[in-house]
């Protein structure tokens, strides 16, 4: 079963710095109908005015992972790597994913320093499978040869490819799709998965996908990606319940 999440159905909110989608509940926006996939809570689709950010606020029991499509995204936390009593700081570019694990709790912000650009990316949170972890960071870079025609590992239990580890039963993968284009994998059935559309369109199993929209799959077997154009995607493979 394929169910489909429509660009124009998810909430909004425009604060003057920050204008975002919520695919499902979060901060003012409620929806008991969409409070989640499995395991995975947040996908929010989020534009930095230039010059702006989110100040330092806290979380805590979350793998928070941050996507970058373009801009970038200066970052700061309180995890507390490098030198003894140090935060991490770094910058996230177009291309580049961060992973997030907020744990037993973690205090971090993220600021758009370019003065005459937005910045455009993806927050995702996905609930883990064990609560109280130490807070950790890590980010990695996927170009646009990793992603062409081939969903290429973004964030997986283990690491694995070189991907971002979640302490959560979840992976993520990334896709470029355009023209002839084409991906066929297997799905296990038991699962759920959840295919977003960052940017251009796609059809997900024969069913056309614009901009911001998301399928859900249940009991599939099987998930093709084809007829995209300029289509980046997102595919989630996700516990049924939350661990």
């Amino acid at each position: 079963m394929i169910t489909p999440r429509r660009s124009a159905e998810r909430g909004y909110a425009d604060h003057g710095w920050l204008q975002t989608f919520h695919s499902f509940s979060f901060a003012d926006y409620h929806d008991p109908e969409y409070m989640g996939v499995g395991n995975l809570r947040v996908i929010n689709e989020d534009r930095i005015a230039p010059g702006t950010g989110f100040g330092t606020h806290g979380h805590r029991d979350m793998e928070i992972v941050s996507y970058v499509l373009e801009g970038a995204l200066t970052h700061r936390d309180s995890s507390g790597g490098g030198p003894a009593g140090a935060a991490h700081a770094g910058v996230i570019r177009a291309g580049d994913v961060q992973r997030m694990s907020a744990g037993s709790g973690v205090r971090h912000s993220e600021f758009n320093q370019d003065l005459r650009a937005s910045t455009h990316f993806l927050q995702i949170w996905i609930q883990p499978r064990t609560r109280g972890i130490a807070p950790g960071y890590e980010q990695i870079h996927l170009d646009a040869a990793a992603k062409r025609g081939r969903l290429a590992l973004v964030a997986t239990p283990d690491g694995r490819e070189g991907s971002l580890t979640l302490h959560a039963d979840a992976s993520i993968a990334a896709a470029l799709l355009d023209g002839g284009e084409r991906i066929d994998a297997m799905l296990d059935p038991a699962r759920l998965a959840y295919v977003f559309v960052a940017r251009g369109s796609v059809h997900v199993n024969g069913l056309a996908l614009a901009p911001g929209d998301a399928a859900q799959l249940a009991h599939e077997e099987r998930l093709v990606l084809e007829r995209g154009e300029a289509a980046e995607v997102l595919v989630f493979d996700l516990a049924p319940q939350p661990s």
